[in-house]
């Protein structure tokens, strides 16, 4: 009987290996990585080389769509080429940030988004048609933006503390509106309900006017709700502003409080920020990012963004990536401990 040796094909035996065959397949990787790197490089400097989608998940008008224009306008004047802003809504913001994860990462397509379809959603829906962590490219932090809580006049309360003593003394009596589950302003409130040791009921509304003007009739008695929907009643006089969500005062309302000045811990932003599709190479991610920033950070953009309430806070790619985690690890507990659904 021959052996296995023997019996074995010429066709299907390797051939020896030498150490100079080896060398040389080392230095033809070597020489292919190098090249890719390089065209991967070139490519990014030749950012834009035709015209760019920005992706508005939400309405036109909306603050995301504010955003999303100022950008857009600022990088056709810096480029000369054409920056179209596509306004996509559906689903909370998700249909549209789906349509940046879909894209082809070359840079002809990135988006506008906000903390929902970014981080909140993967804790609030059982299925989704994109892994923001694995399917998007974090580009920049674009701005942020206070929740501002008011209260309607016919409640009589103009600070917090007055408010959290109505609340103690009426348990479960009053209602506070707000604009989706898993919004900001339904974590805040939740997360201040829980801190004070209070009970107020939830009411959805379907949108952030509709809700403000829900305060403003007395139809629900307070809500944490959107800056930009708020000001218009805050100004006439219509509501009465208690609280801001965000870590510091805002600029246009110095005499309001923060609420962490009173809660530490209740800290939250309606933060907007521009994501790419997934697998973006770094250097072109780089690249849009800063362009980005650059049109963020001019003086006429700031103010005209300020005006609305909203401060610029551009970043890199890397920095975009870990504000984001922390903010999954702020709100994550507050979803989860409060059984927090999209259903």
């Amino acid at each position: 009987m021959p052996s296995s040796a023997a019996s074995r094909s010429p066709a299907t035996a390797s051939p020896p290996d030498f150490p100079g065959d080896t060398m040389k397949r080392k230095l033809r990787i070597t020489a292919s990585l190098a090249m890719l790197a390089t065209a991967t490089v070139a490519a990014a400097q030749d950012w834009p080389s035709r015209a760019t989608t920005v992706i508005n998940p939400f309405s036109a008008g909306t603050t995301t769509d504010t955003v999303a224009r100022v950008v857009a306008e600022g990088l056709q004047k810096k480029f000369d080429t054409p920056f179209i802003v596509d306004s996509r809504p559906g689903a909370g913001g998700m249909i549209g940030t789906t349509l940046v994860a879909r894209a082809h990462p070359d840079g002809s397509t990135f988006g506008v988004s906000i903390a929902g379809p970014l981080v909140h959603n993967p804790l609030l829906y059982k299925r989704m048609a994109y892994d923001p962590a694995k399917d998007l490219t974090p580009l920049t932090l674009g701005v942020h933006q206070p929740c501002l809580l008011i209260a309607s006049r016919e409640l009589g309360v103009k600070t917090l503390p007055e408010l959290i003593d109505v609340l103690k003394k009426n348990p479960g009596k009053y209602n506070y509106s707000y604009v989706g589950n898993g919004s900001l302003g339904h974590l805040v409130m939740t997360l201040l309900a829980n801190k004070s040791g209070t009970q107020i009921v939830p009411v959805m509304y379907a949108g952030a006017v509709q809700a403000t003007t829900a305060v403003m009739t007395n139809e629900v008695q307070m809500g944490c709700l959107p800056a930009q929907a708020t000001m218009a009643q805050v100004r006439g006089d219509k509501v009465v502003p208690i609280a801001v969500s965000t870590a510091e005062r805002a600029a246009l309302l110095p005499e309001v409080p923060a609420l962490r000045e009173f809660y530490p811990d209740i800290v939250g932003s309606a933060w907007m920020g521009f994501v790419a599709p997934g697998g973006m190479p770094a250097a072109l991610a780089g690249r849009i990012s800063a362009a980005i920033g650059e049109v963020l950070r001019q003086p006429q953009v700031v103010e005209l963004l300020r005006q609305q309430l909203m401060e610029p806070a551009p970043g890199t790619p890397a920095q975009f990536k870990a504000f984001m985690q922390e903010e999954l690890a702020r709100w994550k507990p507050v979803i989860v401990d409060n059984k927090i659904t999209a259903e």
